[in-house]
């Protein structure tokens, strides 16, 4: 059997504007492994999302995905479907939580009807029965009293309980990959602890594997096995996220790390990456990250470096060489 239900190769995702064309994505690649989590990591403005809407097929005009992308599903080339082909596999197949649930929810409907009507449109249940599969979907993402919340509007409840309603809705199909994007954003500390809970043991129960697009590195180390690190619409390093932790080999990746505080840190050790990601109508020649890095030589400059390594740890450097791989270490007890 295929361990792969997610490959995506030489992504180019444009968007052609008058201003130009913003090469958004512009050669990414990226495997999720069935039952596995794969995150997605880098500032904003990388391509992380877009990435991410690309799979879903929710690129709208002036945005394109351009000749020579490829985009395979559970072992179908879904690249270039139409929205009325990729209904057949988004939300049943394929399914996506989105950044801000508060937005993402119809504000003048209920609890109920909102993922009543994925449980409609994926199962095809009606009356009593569409009701009863709302509150199991509702008891299973651990929403308390689901009888009295299905009667509830998006504004009566909390980030953390809206982001479960989310998370209900994108199960009612089934999916064997989730996408989940920034999903802790504007929670506390307590409430994005009990989200990645809760992503966790869905993924353990269900079987399913999830794509997670982060920007914190601690969300990486809690639930990732596997981290993808993009730049300027580019995957600039891959590889198991205790091996990758353990081991940076981008440039990019070490200074990621390095901006991360930790207990007992004084202030001034705070490292912040020089400089911001180049625009993405004029990338630059060579590699994109040479005019942010310690580490630039002349060819940087000039010469694109491609992605090399070993069997499962790969990073695009011209300078640092990725190392043997080590031991297998969960990647929490890395990041303590």
């Amino acid at each position: 059997m295929n361990n792969t239900v997610l490959s995506i190769t030489g992504l180019r995702t444009w968007f052609h504007t008058r201003q130009g064309i913003a090469k958004a994505v512009d050669g990414a690649d990226l495997t999720v492994r069935r039952g596995r989590t794969l995150c997605v990591v880098g500032e904003s403005g990388s391509g992380k999302s877009v990435t991410a809407l690309s799979a879903m097929g929710l690129i709208d005009p002036p945005g394109e995905i351009e000749p020579g992308s490829s985009i395979v599903f559970d072992g179908m080339d879904i690249t270039g479907w139409s929205d009325r082909q990729m209904r057949k596999v988004r939300g049943r197949g394929l399914a996506m939580i989105f950044q801000e649930p508060m937005t993402a929810l119809n504000p003048v409907r209920t609890t109920a009807d909102q993922i009543g009507e994925a449980v409609g449109l994926h199962e095809g249940l009606k009356g009593t029965k569409r009701r009863e599969r709302v509150l199991e979907l509702m008891r299973l993402v651990g929403i308390a009293d689901p009888e009295r919340r299905a009667r509830d509007y998006p504004h009566q409840l909390s980030g953390g309980m809206r982001q479960r309603v989310m998370i209900a809705a994108a199960l009612a199909g089934g999916p064997k990959l989730l996408i989940a994007d920034e999903p802790t954003t504007a929670l506390d500390v307590t409430i994005q602890a009990q989200i990645l809970e809760l992503l966790a043991s869905l993924q353990k129960r269900l079987g399913m594997a999830i794509l997670m697009i982060t920007h914190d590195l601690g969300v990486v180390a809690e639930i990732a096995d596997d981290v993808a690190v993009m730049y300027a619409g580019k995957v600039v390093e891959t590889g198991p996220a205790a091996q990758l932790l353990r081991h940076p080999s981008h440039p990019y990746t070490r200074g990621l790390l390095a901006s991360v505080a930790r207990v007992g840190m004084e202030e001034k050790e705070l490292y912040s990456i020089p400089g911001t990601v180049p625009r993405s109508t004029n990338w630059p020649p060579g590699c994109r990250f040479a005019a942010r890095c310690d580490l630039t030589e002349q060819r940087c400059l000039t010469i694109e470096p491609p992605l090399r390594g070993t069997a499962s740890h790969h990073s695009a450097c011209h300078v640092l060489e990725v190392p043997p791989v080590d031991a297998e270490v969960p990647a929490q007890e890395v990041a303590r």
